[in-house]
This record gives structure tokens, C-alpha cells and sequence, in this order.
């Protein structure tokens, strides 16, 4: 659960300070990004429905692995951009890619066994990028580190906002 806050807050964070500078990313915005950073963290879905049971409904094999990929965040950013009205389509995919690929490029940064980060960049390859092995999932300072900033951010994006 702290890796899936974690791949929250970045976006909030990135997306706030954005918006000091760029006028149409305001609040709602921000969340919409948000909501991208949940996209490869939704392969976790298989610890309550196993796939199995999605195979049987659909009737064609199914797995979760492609959720926490580039074709996976594109594919569900162009299906939650649809759900908007059609003039925000662009700015919605934009905004749930950027948070699905920040999520990607902090999963990426992980400790993994072998020194290689999984393969997010599928389906355009399978290429499995070097990791800096720079913390472990379950390491709470990552989530400390990552809480301060965040109430950092939202702390100075009040006193901006109180200035206009």
C-alpha cells in the first residue's frame, strides 16, 4: 500500500508545481494525473480476482502483466480519456499517461535480483532496462520522504494560491 501512495503523490507533486506555471492544470487536473499513477498498480486486482475467473468470463486467456506496462498505461488511458467528454480527451490521456509513467519510471528504479528493472516498456519491446536498485518497495523511508514533500508542495501551492 506505501508503493501504491507513493506513485500518488509524485504526480500530485509534479503536477502541482506545473500548475504554478500552466494555467489550465488546476486542481481537478492534478487528480486526473493522479489517477494515472494507479494504472500499473492495478496487477495487484489478481491477489482478489484470480485470473482464472476473468478467462472464463471473457473466454479468452487473460493475464494481469501488461496493467504494469507502457502498452498497458496507454491502453487504460485512452479507455478513461473516452469517459470524458470529448474536448477533454487529449488533455485527460496526457494527464493519466504521465501519471502511469511516472509510476512505471519509480517501479523501474527498484531493487530487483538481477539488476534489471521488469520489462514496462512492452509491447514496444521487451528489453529489460538497467535499475539504479535505489530502495525496495516495502521500505518505509521511501513513503516518508515522499509524505514530506508532498505536504511541502501542498504548503507552498496554499500560500501561491492565497497570493492570486
Amino acid at each position: 500500500m506505501a508503493d501504491l501512495l507513493t506513485h500518488l503523490l509524485v504526480p500530485y507533486m509534479l503536477l502541482t508545481a506545473a500548475s504554478w506555471r500552466v494555467d489550465w492544470v488546476d486542481q481537478r487536473w492534478v487528480v486526473v494525473g493522479m489517477g494515472g499513477a494507479a494504472i500499473p498498480d492495478l496487477v495487484k486486482v489478481g491477489i482478489v480476482v484470480d485470473r482464472r475467473i476473468v478467462e472464463a468470463l471473457l473466454g479468452v486467456p487473460f493475464t494481469y502483466m501488461p496493467l504494469s506496462t507502457l502498452g498497458g498505461v496507454l491502453l487504460l488511458a485512452g479507455i478513461i480519456a473516452v469517459a470524458f467528454e470529448r474536448r477533454h480527451w487529449r488533455p485527460v490521456f496526457g494527464l493519466v499517461t504521465f501519471g502511469g509513467l511516472t509510476s512505471l519510471l519509480l517501479d523501474g528504479m527498484r531493487v530487483y535480483a538481477d539488476g534489471r528493472a521488469s520489462a514496462w516498456l512492452y509491447p514496444f519491446t521487451n528489453w529489460r532496462p538497467p535499475t539504479p536498485s535505489l530502495y525496495v518497495s516495502s521500505d518505509p523511508t521511501v513513503l516518508v520522504v515522499a509524505l514530506l514533500t508532498a505536504g511541502t508542495v501542498a504548503v507552498l501551492d496554499r500560500r501561491m494560491r492565497a497570493r492570486n
